[in-house]
């Protein structure tokens, strides 16, 4: 649960903020028109990620390198269009082409956005089906709740944003969203250097490469960003609330002016609360469910020269059991056997999985968990491809023996160098 939870606050949040700053100003400035535009981006880019995510779900057939490469582009392309045609309506104030293709500008970026933050998410209900197998377990329940919750305090984060923005003057709104903007932009430009370092049409430079890498490697730092900006926004909203001193006509219209303000505090400490809220769950609740995992020591097989051997004694128990066989080379390839639940069949693979590497597979509560992404396994289908399941190696059944060919396991060395 945990797991899901905080993917998708990695993978929603930021560009639930930037929405929502996005939207506050464009409630304060934007035409009917302008609205219009940004609706048809938002719901563009909505389909675009249901198409993304069905295409990589069902598909081998999405080049994901190109498809970041445009969203990359496309993101950070606007973000500058849209900087560009700002100095311009400047310049030519009330001008009402300048003024639409600067709101189809932030559309696009909108679009991009969503391009670029919904499908991970809209994957996951799939992925964790390939592994349950069903949608009536709790295991699936509970990670579905994480995905639940995550997206629960995006829409906050949203909500937040924009009444923040909404309550401050239109200059002060539009800064804010250029900033949050700019954040992104940092983002989409490592990740348009990063694509190109990888596909070798840029030479590798040191500094473009450390770009990358910090970028990468400080992927929160950039939501806690996001965050700050509204946060300090509420802040001045909740300083501001506590010495309200409008000029009102009559006691009715004194009412109303208090009714706004308590509803600006409230929006105010919601944003406040989601900042708390999400670095306690970046921090505390990550380092929980990253808690380092020991897997079980490795037990003895007898082998030859041609195979591995692993007797019904010692893996008849119904718990997990690892193996390694040590290659010329000094390195050691795992794989792992469990007897499957109320049967005399075995689930046999690598101690490793096309998705998550070799970091391998360990037992809680008499489920086989995967020690990176911490996906339970159906035990039933482990032997089976598909989903964090154990890469199927060959094997054998023979007198009481579970034989398992040397060469089968030398094809997977470099999984495990």
């Amino acid at each position: 649960m945990f797991t899901y939870l905080l993917h998708t606050i990695r993978d929603v949040l930021m560009a639930a903020v930037i929405c929502g700053c996005i939207t506050g100003y464009l409630r304060l400035t934007g035409r009917k028109t302008d609205k219009k535009i940004i609706i048809f981006g938002a719901g563009a880019g909505f389909i675009i990620s249901a198409v993304i995510a069905f295409l990589r779900n069902n598909t081998s057939h999405v080049n994901s390198a190109v498809l970041n490469s445009i969203i990359y582009m496309a993101s950070l392309g606007a973000f500058l269009v849209f900087l560009v045609l700002k100095l311009v309506e400047i310049k030519f104030k009330g001008n009402l082409i300048v003024t639409t293709a600067k709101w189809v500008a932030v559309a696009v970026f909108v679009m991009a956005q969503m391009a670029y933050s919904l499908p991970e998410v809209m994957m996951f209900p799939h992925q964790i089906l390939i592994t349950e197998k069903t949608a009536i377990s709790t295991d699936f329940l509970l990670d579905m709740i994480g995905i639940f919750l995550g997206l629960i305090i995006c829409l906050l984060g949203f909500l937040a944003a924009m009444k923040c923005s909404l309550r401050l003057s239109a200059r002060g709104s539009e800064i804010l969203m250029i900033l949050e903007m700019l954040t992104v932009a940092f983002i989409m430009q490592s990740g348009i250097f990063s694509v190109n370092l990888q596909n070798g049409n840029i030479k590798s430079n040191h500094t473009i490469f450390s770009y990358v890498v910090f970028v990468k490697n400080h992927s929160d730092y950039f939501i806690y960003i996001s965050l700050i900006l509204v946060f300090a926004v509420s802040v001045i909203l909740l300083i501001r609330g506590t010495h309200v001193s409008e000029p009102y006509r009559n006691p009715a219209e004194h009412r109303k002016i208090k009714a706004k303000w308590r509803n600006i505090r409230k929006w105010a400490v919601t944003a406040i609360c989601i900042f708390v809220l999400t670095i306690f769950n970046l921090t505390a609740v990550e380092a929980f469910n990253s808690r380092e995992v020991t897997l079980s020591p490795v037990e003895d097989a007898e082998y030859d020269t041609e195979n591995v051997y692993v007797t019904f004694e010692q893996v008849s128990d119904g718990h997990l059991h690892r193996f390694a066989y040590e290659t010329e080379n000094g390195v050691n390839i795992r794989f792992i056997v469990i007897q499957k639940p109320n049967s005399s069949t075995y689930g046999i693979g690598l101690d490793a999985c096309d998705i998550c590497g070799e970091t391998g597979y360990y037992e809680r509560d008499g489920q086989v968990v995967c020690k990176l992404c911490d996906v339970v396994m159906n035990i039933n289908t482990i032997g089976f491809k598909g989903g964090c399941n154990p890469i199927v190696i060959p094997y054998e059944i023979k007198n009481g023996r579970i034989i398992v060919p040397i060469s089968g396991l030398l094809e997977y060395e470099k999984e495990f160098k």
